[in-house]
């Protein structure tokens, strides 16, 4: 897996397992009971808020430090605050980033392609434009 894959790379695949567009799946799912593709969008919008959550804090952590600005006691406080929220927007980034990889990996029909949003290779099987319902599948374990 590359240092970090985007929101718009899972974009991209999300795009290419369901062969639609992200806005008509995110219409789609709304439709539907809970399953692969809305927790699928749901990684990615999580992706995302967590890239837009570092740039906020990265932005403010720079404004704090800036080099023409005095860092006095007040300040010290807002700037491991800044920091701390940055370091957690990563970590969340990163979970994230590598949960969808590697679900979307797992899938089998989207080819891992760093760097880029969407392969312009087809998909090797044929896949609905839009998902069917789900069957739910019979539980060979007893019930208690």
């Amino acid at each position: 897996m590359p240092d970090h894959i985007t929101s718009p790379e899972i974009a991209g695949q999300i795009q290419d397992l369901y062969g639609a567009p992200l806005a008509d799946l995110e219409a789609y799912s709304q439709d539907q009971p809970p399953g692969m593709l809305a927790a699928l969008l749901g990684m990615h919008c999580d992706l995302a808020v967590a890239e837009q959550s570092i740039t906020v804090h990265r932005d403010r952590l720079a404004q704090l430090v800036h080099p023409d600005r005095q860092i006095g006691g007040p300040e010290v406080s807002h700037v491991l605050d800044c920091a701390r929220r940055l370091a957690e927007a990563v970590a969340v980034r990163d979970l994230q980033a590598k949960t969808a990889f590697a679900v979307l990996t797992s899938l089998g029909r989207v080819t891992p392609t760093p760097g880029r949003a969407a392969s312009p290779e087809p998909a090797p099987a044929p896949v609905p434009a839009l998902p069917a319902s789900p069957v739910p599948a019979a539980s060979p374990a007893p019930s208690r």
